[in-house]
This record gives C-alpha cells, structure tokens and sequence, in this order.
C-alpha cells in the first residue's frame, strides 16, 4: 500500500492512495468462496451453487466492498500518520471510462435491435426471444398470475426466473414440456413465495436477435452530425459525463445535508412539522393520481408517516437559511447562466430550453 500526503491550502490535504489489484482480487475470491457457502439461487441448493454463477451475480457489488473496505482503512491510517482531523463529510467523484462508454453503445445497439424467426429445427438459446404458452400450478391448482399466452421473453437477460429461463432453452418450435419451479423465500408474489410449482410450456415461436454494426449508418441514426464512430463516442462521453457530474453532485450535497443535520442542534416548531407533513402527503396523493389511481385525491394517507422526513427537511430549511443569511450567499447571474446552459445541453434543442428558464424568473 502506498500513500502519499499533500498539502493544498491551509486547511486541505490531498492523499492519494495505491492498493494492488493483486490484493483486491485475492479479497474478493476469498469473500466470493465465503459467500458461496450460504447463497442461494434457483435450480441450485444452498452451499452447492457454482463458482461462476455466484461470481456473476455477486462479484461487482463484493469487489466495490472491498475496495471500499481496503481504501477506508489505508485513509484512516494515513489520516493518523499524518495527525489530520478529516471534515465528517465524504466527497465522491468518478471519471466515465471507455469501459462505461462501451457499456452505453451496447444498451444503444439492444435498443435498435432487430428479430427473425429461426428455421423449425432450430433450438432456442441465449439471446433469443421466444414467444410461449404456459401453465403453472401448484399442487395441482392454477393460481393468480401463473397462465398466460402468446408470452414474449429474451432467454439469458433476466427477464424470468433462472429456472424458467434455463427450462426453455434448447426446446423447438412446437415443443411443449412440463417442469418443476421452486419459487424463491423472497419472491415478489407472496402467495407462491417459497412454493414450489410446476410449468407446462409450448414454446410456439423462436427469433434470433440481430444488433446493428456500430459504424457510421449505426452513428447517423442516432442523429450525430459527423455521422462517425468516434463523434459517437464522443458525444456518448459528453453526455455521461454531465450525467455523472450531475449524480455526484447530488450525492456530495446529499452528505453535506446530512452533516448538518447530524451537527444542527434546535428545536424545531411542530407548526413547521405539521405543515410539511400535510404537504408531502399532497405530494403522495398526486403521484398516485398520475399513475392512474381512482380517487387519489381522496386516499387516506396518515401524515405520521412523514413526519420523521418532514422535521428533517424543516430542520435543514431553518439552519441553510442561516448559513445563507449570514454569509450573504446567492447565485451570481452568470452562474445561473452557466447552469442553465449544462442542463439544456441534455435536450435535443438546448436553445429553446435555455429560453424557457430564461424568460421566467419563477423558473
């Protein structure tokens, strides 16, 4: 481990940090085992699940632990070493690298994909969408949710159950197959959680996937002017990079907030309370009366609820409002411009954006 100590202003440090990826990877195959032992997954029983199933599954969200785990423990021993108190606030920030780029072209070309049925003889595989009939029941019995027809799913992204997926694959046009299903503890339907059922599937058409070349034809459809390869990456990093920009900036305030409520000591007044209480259960009622609820305006919703989120927000309200007054802090009018500019560049006209914000002060 290497760590290196600077001094930027009188009150900022910079350490930069070096762990070898050889450590990282040794962790996180040790972790992986570990977990592996006790994870669960469908067609599998517990302890008995692949290497590689529970790698593919776990192995992003284990290594960002212990890359965490391993630069935590390097911060606060270099922190000592060097006798700093660090401000009780993490400041994240993250670069879009190629990889990220590559990732985004792939999601464009799934996006404008393209299907042609396969010959009779062929057998579905990963990557192929597959139109089915199917029947479940447990214990003999149908239940709510288990039967439909003319069903359309893509084998291998996660569109169904690992072992209905896995049961499909390699079937033919005009095959039909019965099999069992275990139903996870954690299943999203309650009434079959833990149950286990058995399917009857006719698989009644397979198409294979087609995604376009990524080359000029591929760059023009999506309305990039130089109708190149490298002005679509580029235009790709652009738009990732305010969208990572924007993210971070949202998840850096959100640590500053919760700074200050962890560090504000006042009472706050009940009236404030009750109020934003009542407004948020407004909120509530007219999300639901978006998402198309009958009689969302009348939907009786306590506003006890919210109110462990409602002293927060007055909490933060009164204490930014001191800061604000007392150190006479507003936005400059150029910044407001700058601003403006940045979010506009995420539509397809950012002039007209920019003159919708502008011409209303309110906005």
């Amino acid at each position: 481990m290497a760590v290196t100590v600077e001094t930027l202003e009188k009150l900022e440090r910079r350490i930069t940090l070096h762990v070898a990826a050889s450590e990282i990877n040794s962790e996180v195959e040790s972790r992986l085992k570990k977990l592996a032992r006790t994870v669960k997954a469908d067609g599998f029983r517990p302890g008995k699940v692949p290497m590689n199933v529970v790698a593919q599954r776990y192995g992003y969200s284990v290594q960002y632990e212990v890359v965490n785990d391993k630069l935590g423990a390097a911060f606060n021993n270099a922190a000592n070493e060097a006798q700093l108190a660090a401000a009780e606030v993490e400041r994240v920030t993250s670069d879009v690298t190629e990889e990220a780029i590559d990732k985004t072209v792939e999601i464009l070309r799934k996006q404008r994909r393209s299907f042609a049925q396969r010959a009779a003889a062929d057998v579905a595989a990963v990557g192929d969408r597959v139109t089915i009939d199917f029947e479940g029941k447990i214990d003999g019995e149908p239940f709510q949710g288990g039967k439909a027809e003319a069903f359309q799913f893509l084998i291998g992204e996660g569109q169904m159950l690992e072992a209905f997926d896995a049961a499909v694959r390699g079937m033919k046009a005009g095959e039909s197959k019965t099999f069992p299903l275990q139903f996870p503890e954690d299943y999203h339907g309650k009434d079959v959680a833990g149950k286990e059922a058995d399917f009857l599937v006719t698989v009644k058409k397979i198409e294979a996937q087609h995604l376009p070349e990524v080359n000029e034809a591929f760059a023009k459809s999506l309305g990039i002017k130089d109708a190149s390869v490298e002005a679509l990456r580029a235009d790709i990093k652009k738009n990732l990079e305010r969208e990572v920009k924007f993210r971070v900036l949202a998840r850096n305030k959100g640590a500053v907030m919760d700074a200050l409520v962890a560090a504000s000591e006042l009472d706050v007044p009940n009236a404030l309370v009750q109020g934003e209480a009542e407004r948020m259960v407004g909120q509530a009622r007219e999300d639901l009366k978006k998402r198309g609820v009958k009689d969302a305006d009348k939907a009786e919703i306590p506003a006890d609820i919210f109110k462990p989120q409602a002293e927060r927000r007055v909490r933060l309200g009164l204490v930014v409002a001191e800061l604000v007054r007392a150190n006479n802090l507003q936005a400059k009018p150029a910044q407001l411009q700058a601003h403006i500019e940045e979010l506009s560049q995420s539509y397809e006209k950012p002039a007209e954006v920019m003159r919708w914000y502008l011409s209303d002060r309110e906005r």
